[in-house]
């Protein structure tokens, strides 16, 4: 049985299983892998477990949020967790990061306040961080247009003249398996490759483009897609948080030495609903879902820290206070955010005053002004 036939897919004929990159079985068993050393103290892995648990927990929260009416929107990233939070917690400080609209783990890790988000999803701001400050650009909706972003800022990174030196940085970018069908997708491995740049292609490959399976995407293996571009790909269980930090940070050093680009397919399963509005009962079956269950990446990691004895049930009970307590404070806050003004659309356009945009606010302005008095004329 080939992996692929794990989701319910037909095996491909005439290609072998993929080599799946794993570090951490989903029963918790350590193993290792030559070409991915990664030593980790009992204290570090008890890090990466509440991240792991705080993100599910925010994830869950803001999925709730909606369903009352509180967000437009939510893309749930329920199963991806450790994906997001391996590849984020391999950043380094002069990295940065081109996400897609569900990457709130790798947003955790790039500590960017998760109220910023759910305020994008209220429709009170545009985002409202600082890509520079924390190495995370805006969320990006249109598929898979980060990726020309990505290499485009890799380039610059290039001719600034700093790989291979301490504050020499690379560039990842996030999405789907979805978006590999998309032309700026495929552009971007173009460029990245001719000119060598440093970026990182982490595609998270949940197994649904929405209602699209995969094989409705490739009937190869998504990451064997570098070798038509002359660049290296790998296959990572996209649910060992072990493996995806490993593979990320070696990836990401090539990048800044100056070894040019690498995709990394991390295999991982979108256990919820592709954004609130979406309904998969109504094309995946029950018993696929069940079947991911077993591979969850929370459960994995706790069962690694008990067969390690790195960890007692009071640190669990600790964490999943920690976590619903986080939630309710960041409910508290969503709820209180204030509904920007109707002008406040203009001040966002341009970094700079513009003639234009000041026409149309006082054009605006003037409109809203006609409806003063209307209530008691009526």
């Amino acid at each position: 049985m080939t992996i692929d036939s794990v989701r319910g897919a037909p095996a491909i004929p005439g290609h072998a299983e993929p080599e799946l990159i794993q570090l951490l079985t989903p029963e918790g068993e350590r193993i290792e892998h030559p070409d991915y050393p990664l030593d980790l103290s009992p204290e570090e892995i008890r890090g990466l477990y509440r991240d792991l648990v705080i993100v599910r927990r925010f994830d869950l929260e803001a999925v709730a949020l909606t369903r009352q009416g509180e967000l437009g929107i939510w893309a749930s990233l329920l199963g991806q967790e450790a994906a997001q939070i391996g590849s984020g917690r391999a950043l380094g400080e002069h990295d940065m990061v081109f996400p897609t609209y569900r990457e709130h783990g790798v947003a955790w890790c790039r500590e960017v306040e998760p109220l910023r988000l759910l305020g994008l999803f209220r429709g009170v701001n545009h985002g409202g961080w600082d890509p520079a400050e924390h190495g995370f650009h805006l969320y990006t909706i249109v598929i898979g247009s980060q990726t020309l972003h990505a290499t485009g800022y890799a380039m610059g990174i290039q001719r600034d003249g700093v790989l291979g030196t301490p504050s020499a940085g690379a560039t990842i970018a996030y999405f789907g398996d979805g978006a590999t069908s998309q032309g700026d997708v495929n552009e971007s491995f173009v460029f990245a490759s001719v000119f060598n740049a440093p970026v990182v292609f982490f595609c998270q490959n949940n197994q649904w483009a929405i209602s699209e399976p995969l094989e409705k995407q490739t009937r190869i293996p998504l990451y064997k897609r570098a070798q038509g571009y002359g660049f290296p790909g790998l296959r990572v269980d996209g649910n060992d948080v072990f493996a995806c930090l490993a593979v990320t940070r070696k990836a990401l050093e090539n990048a800044r030495t100056g070894q040019g680009p690498t995709l990394v397919e991390a295999y991982t399963y979108r256990m919820g609903a592709h954004t609130t509005t979406d309904d998969p009962t109504r094309y995946r079956l029950k018993a696929e879902e069940e079947a991911w269950k077993l591979k969850d990446p929370i459960e994995r990691v706790k069962a690694h820290l008990v067969r390690g004895d790195m960890a007692d049930p009071a640190f669990f009970e600790k964490v999943e206070q920690e976590a619903k307590e986080y939630a309710a404070e960041l409910r508290r806050q969503c709820l209180a955010l204030p509904d920007p003004g109707p002008l406040d659309i203009f001040d966002h356009v341009y970094a700079e005053p513009h003639p234009l945009m000041t026409e149309e606010q006082e054009q605006f302005a003037a409109y809203l002004a006609s409806f003063e008095g209307e209530e008691e004329r009526s």
